[in-house]
């Protein structure tokens, strides 16, 4: 791995945390407002972003008040939607990837964590992922993938 890709891991995974750690009462817990889930569909323009978004994951959830348990289980949620952006050719489909897999991921968790229950929780999950990633991400993204040059900076 050469000194540009490790510095762009570390550079989403840093942005990533502050973003979510900024706004942490939103960030975690039954209703998400998780901005930093726009981060995401970096991945649609280019994998290398999949190791800095699933560290950044990572280290946001050990602020998050479920403990432990959260940084397992919302990485791995992060790591199959980041993957799965990666290989869908359609950014609107793409979009959908981290709001089908977090909401049954997290409201498992919150289920089997604060017994919270898995219907409401699952659905006010993807509520959050779906307004963040799909109706702001996605719209964000697409101008940012209309201009070559922004293109060419993230995927140098």
């Amino acid at each position: 791995m050469d000194t540009r890709k490790l510095s762009k891991i570390a550079i989403t995974a840093a942005v990533y945390v502050v973003a979510t750690v900024a706004i942490a009462p939103l960030s975690y817990g039954a209703i998400q407002l998780r901005f930093s889930e726009i981060m995401t569909l970096l991945a649609y323009i280019d994998p290398v972003y999949i190791p800095g978004l699933v560290l950044g994951c990572a280290l946001s959830n050990l602020y998050s008040p479920l403990g432990i348990i959260d940084v397992f289980i919302g990485t791995i949620a992060t790591f199959i939607s980041v993957y799965m952006i990666s290989k869908t050719k359609n950014l609107l489909l793409a979009s959908i990837w981290p709001t089908a897999i977090n909401s049954v991921f997290i409201g498992a968790e919150l289920y089997f964590v604060l017994n919270q229950p898995f219907l409401i929780s699952t659905f006010y999950i993807a509520i959050g992922q779906f307004l963040v990633v799909t109706l702001i991400g996605y719209p964000v993204f697409k101008l940012i993938l209309k201009n070559k040059s922004v293109v060419n900076i993230l995927k140098y």
